[in-house]
């Protein structure tokens, strides 16, 4: 429900706001911006609730702020009104993602916890898909009111997971000397460190498919303005239909070689798109932009429920809130410096950012082989008890 919510306004959120208000470009990001920095400490926060309190309470505040947040979006007109409506989105949205493994790790048994990431990741792709769809129709009218009726959408839709996650259990850790140490004890735990830092330069491929990817293929390759929603609903559809079955069949392989693949997917992804710029036809460009987007696409569905699951498996069950809550982190960091970075490194020219990415993939697949080696979680095999 989430999903379907946030796939219908991402698409439309700055054309929102300025549809809806008098504010420029530039000031509605600046507010964006702000919101999503200032959201940063709540995550570990949410963190410390899960771990005194279960995973429950804290994802149904998660999206009742959101909805809280989307609805404020009706009414405002200010600045200063979209940073305070957004830094609800955006911490809901990290509170969120920071006890969502939890609750996953405390409801799937051990073995099939890399199947539910997969599942869950596919049906948020469906979601995400479906939501675009009904966007695409709606903008084309284009009036006042089907903006609205898009952020109330949106809205409710959080409200509505609000009602469904009631009949989730609330499964709170067991008190004992796992929950001793507090934060402490977390940023301390160097193995779980070097997770968290595999995490950031996997995060930060994630994001190139929604900010360098689009903006690549239109502005520089000079391809039609809808190859980037091409590019962009042959991931979703790839990612929804296919996670699940391509995880299935990882059944016994080992995750920090999985990852290492993935990472490889990525990188093979980048060559592919810097060497449509040297392809002057149009047609031949847009066929190589395709093959790098499958690879790209593969690279995140082998990789997405691994990190998910050792991340969950390599916390101690009274900690976990906290321990998930800090890779959440990496992840929320990573959102935030990637639109400046990346687009920096695309003004520079093609070879540079697509390089600069396939050395981030490299370091990746460094840092996979690594904790591949020192976590537990990373060097056993999946669907493994």
């Amino acid at each position: 429900m989430d999903s379907i919510g946030t796939g219908v306004f991402v698409p439309v959120s700055l054309l929102y706001f300025l549809a809806t208000t008098s504010l420029t470009l530039t000031q509605v990001g600046a507010a964006l911006t702000t919101a999503g920095l200032l959201a940063l400490p709540v995550g570990p926060l949410g963190g410390g609730l899960v771990d005194r309190y279960g995973t429950k309470p804290v994802l149904q505040a998660a999206n009742l702020a959101q909805a809280v947040g989307f609805a404020g979006y009706l009414v405002v007109g200010q600045t200063w009104q979209i940073t305070v409506c957004a830094w609800l989105n955006s911490a809901g949205r990290a509170v969120f993602f920071g006890c969502y493994g939890a609750t996953v790790t405390a409801l799937a048994a051990p073995g099939q916890r890399e199947r539910w990431f997969g599942l869950l990741g596919s049906v948020r792709n469906i979601g995400y898909a479906l939501g675009g769809l009904l966007t695409a129709v709606a903008v084309s009218f284009g009036t006042h009111g089907v903006y609205t009726a898009i952020v109330a959408v949106n809205a409710l839709s959080y409200l509505a997971a609000f009602v469904l996650t009631r009949a989730v259990p609330n499964i709170r850790p067991e008190e004992g000397r796992d929950a001793a140490g507090g934060w402490g004890r977390v940023l301390r735990d160097l193995r779980y460190l070097s997770v968290v830092v595999h995490q950031l330069f996997f995060a930060v491929s994630l994001f190139a498919l929604n900010i360098a990817i689009p903006v690549y293929t239109v502005d520089v390759l000079g391809l039609p303005g809808w190859t980037a929603g091409a590019v962009f609903t042959l991931n979703t559809l790839m990612v929804g239909f296919g996670q699940g079955v391509v995880v299935g069949s990882l059944g016994g392989r080992t995750r920090s070689r999985v990852l290492v693949a993935g990472h490889a997917c990525f990188a093979t992804g980048y060559l592919l798109f810097l060497t449509a710029d040297r392809v002057t036809a149009l047609a031949p460009a847009f066929g190589i932009v395709l093959l790098g987007a499958i690879s790209y696409t593969f690279g995140e569905i082998l990789g997405s429920p691994i990190t998910s699951t050792v991340a969950a498996e390599s916390a101690p069950d009274a900690l976990r809130g906290r321990y998930l809550a800090l890779n959440q982190l990496a992840v929320s960091a990573a959102g935030a410096l990637a639109p400046a970075a990346l687009s920096g490194l695309l003004s520079t020219g093609a070879a540079t950012i697509w390089l600069t990415l396939v050395g981030v993939s490299v370091l990746g697949a460094m840092l996979a082989t690594t904790i591949g080696t020192v976590v537990p979680a990373a060097r056993s095999h999946i669907g493994s008890v």
